[in-house]
């Protein structure tokens, strides 16, 4: 069985901006993927916003949506409590609310590696002590 990706803002940036320091790493794994990568809303809108200055950015994120290969698979409304249970937890670095998200969806897919630029995420832990698989450049 193929290992479900999570998707965070910092592959998205670094796959779609060739200016990123990660795009050769980010690109080549994102190709190499043969199922949908999974993200939350919160991911969507740190995309479209930092793609804002991206010749293309948003045009070429928008077909990666509305193709399906980034797919948006989380409701905050219905994993409010823990989410913010999360943000809670790492008050002290601030965890963003994007990161929470990530981190609760890394926790609803155990089968799931966090697809990420973010060494916040080495901290993270899911379901409270377990390291989040990642795939990530270092």
């Amino acid at each position: 069985m193929a290992r479900t990706v999570l998707i965070d803002t910092g592959a998205l940036i670094a796959v779609l901006s060739k200016r990123d320091q990660h795009h050769d790493w980010a690109r080549s794994n994102f190709e190499s993927l043969t199922s949908p990568c999974l993200t939350c809303e919160a991911v969507l809108s740190e995309c479209f916003f930092l793609l804002g200055r991206t010749p293309s950015g948003k045009k070429v994120f928008s077909s990666l949506l509305e193709r399906g290969i980034v797919a948006v698979d989380f409701s905050f409304r219905d994993q409010l409590g823990d989410t913010l249970r999360l943000i809670q937890q790492y008050r002290e670095m601030p965890m963003s609310f994007a990161d929470a998200c990530m981190v609760r969806m890394s926790e609803l897919h155990p089968d799931s590696a966090v697809f990420t630029t973010d060494t916040d995420f080495k901290t993270y832990r899911r379901n409270g002590r377990q390291a989040i698989p990642l795939l990530a450049p270092w």
